[in-house]
């Protein structure tokens, strides 16, 4: 609840949770399917739509492909000819969000020429802005799973994300989002000799499934004031063995495990980085490959405030104050008062552990 002190900044956002998303679906189902969520929450008054990761097709990375029955996935961006906003099977979505009034966060699969004409794949997202009519930010997924050779062992699961990805080289810039909340400050009110704090322009993040599990990720963004995450994935409803085995346990057993850690990893760093965080499904069966649900809206406290309730498209809304991420940036996370760098240097000297010598 807003104290006495702050100033409410109301958003409406929705999470648009996809279905499975089948082999055979193409590309202008997918998109219909897409508007349909963007005109219920036009009904609802939303102003932000996040939807999941590489939401336009299938997840891939389970299969073992070459050529074309790769290239498929891929939306070339060629900054000659206007960049991803201008892809035949995105702009659709951009323009339909523009007529509705509605910023639109959404992953794909990114080809990304090169000026010597070789081209370099990532796991992407933008952020589309309704007011600006173009995209206003890019995020390249950094932690990326699973393996490059595929696993040989008989009834393995493929994750090959490392295969057909390279790992983000954009990092974790955090960006204001225009438009979103009425009467944000700007540079142009003459606001030299004020405090600004709280009072501008939501400060947005971006995330990719895997990235959520780490805590770094999130505090790069908490240093910049984050107020929202949006972070879309597919994750499947089991855990793997090392060898890409599912754990030996009931298969709802099984997803109960993941949807914990799920839950842990969104709600764990939205409390430790006093911000809302909007996580958002593929889910169901894609070909018969579950996928975990889980898409849920939370608050700066870690508490749930929204989630799904089934497998299949739908649509999460929430009415947000970012005013409630003040009270923890000011307090237990103020991290100007708190934070300790001068310890924290292994974190940045080292990926493997390192374990101390044996006694």
């Amino acid at each position: 609840m807003t104290s006495e002190f702050e100033t409410a900044r109301p958003v409406t956002v929705a999470a648009c949770q996809l279905g499975p998303v089948h082999l055979a679906d193409s590309r202008e189902d997918v998109l219909k399917r897409m508007f349909s969520l963007l005109d219920q929450a036009a009904k609802e008054g939303v102003k932000l739509a996040v939807f999941p990761e590489l939401a336009f097709t299938t997840f891939f990375p389970r299969y073992l492909l070459e050529g074309e029955d790769l290239d498929q996935y891929f939306e070339t961006e060629d900054p000659t000819k206007g960049g991803i906003e201008q892809s035949p099977t995105i702009k659709p979505l951009f323009d339909h969000a523009r007529s509705l009034g509605i910023d639109v966060y959404a992953g794909y699969a990114e080809r990304s020429l090169q000026k010597d004409g070789v081209h370099v794949d990532y796991n992407s997202s933008v952020y589309y802005s309704s007011q600006e009519d173009k995209v206003i930010a890019k995020y390249r997924k950094v932690h990326l799973p699973g393996t490059v050779e595929p696993r040989t062992e008989s009834g393995a699961y493929q994750q090959l994300e490392k295969r057909y990805f390279r790992p983000g080289n954009i990092g974790f810039p955090a960006f204001r989002a225009p438009g979103l909340v009425e009467g944000a400050l700007k540079k142009s009110d003459g606001i030299e000799n004020l405090d600004t704090t709280g009072k501008g322009d939501p400060i947005v993040g971006m995330l990719i499934c895997n990235d959520r599990r780490w805590p770094e990720a999130w505090r790069v963004y908490g240093l910049q004031g984050m107020e929202i995450m949006c972070c879309g994935y597919n994750t499947t409803a089991f855990p793997t063995t090392s060898s890409g085995h599912m754990v030996e346990m009931s298969l709802e057993a099984a997803e109960e495990q993941v949807m914990l850690h799920h839950k842990l990893s969104c709600q764990g760093n939205s409390y430790m980085n006093a911000c809302f965080s909007i996580n958002v499904a593929k889910t169901g069966a894609e070909d018969g490959n579950p996928l975990v649900g889980g898409t849920m809206i939370v608050h700066p406290l870690g508490y749930i405030i929204k989630e799904a309730n089934t497998k299949e498209d739908e649509l999460v809304v929430a009415t947000i104050d970012l005013a409630d991420c003040r009270r923890p940036k000011n307090t237990v996370f103020a991290f100007e008062k708190h934070r300790r760098p001068e310890h924290y240097n292994l974190i940045l000297e080292q990926t493997g552990v390192v374990e101390p010598e044996l006694l």
